[in-house]
């Protein structure tokens, strides 16, 4: 397996980390641009297709995380399953 068929997104380790990217603005007609430097260290072309994927509590979304279309040729569980674990681990430990 190459290192794009591996997911991007598992759990944090010494290669890998989480930061704040960019803070956006959603318009009247729900859309939001992504800044040109994050759009090119992403790959995000014009026409690329992005999963939202939404994280729910108590009844209410919370977060969205998206994901390149091309990078989910495995099951989407393999690919934000380690988010979940590793928020959950998180959200228990404090």
């Amino acid at each position: 397996m190459d290192s794009t068929d591996e997911p991007c997104c598992s759990a944090p380790g010494p290669t890998g980390r989480c930061s704040l990217e960019a803070i956006v603005t959603v318009d009247e007609r729900g859309q939001m641009v992504l800044p040109k430097d994050l759009r090119a260290r992403a790959g995000i072309r014009p026409g690329c297709k992005l999963a939202v994927i939404g994280w729910e509590r108590e009844g209410e979304t919370c977060c969205l995380t998206l994901i390149r279309a091309d990078r989910l040729n495995d099951p989407v569980k393999n690919v934000v399953g380690p988010m979940v674990k590793d928020a959950l681990s998180d959200e228990v430990s404090t």
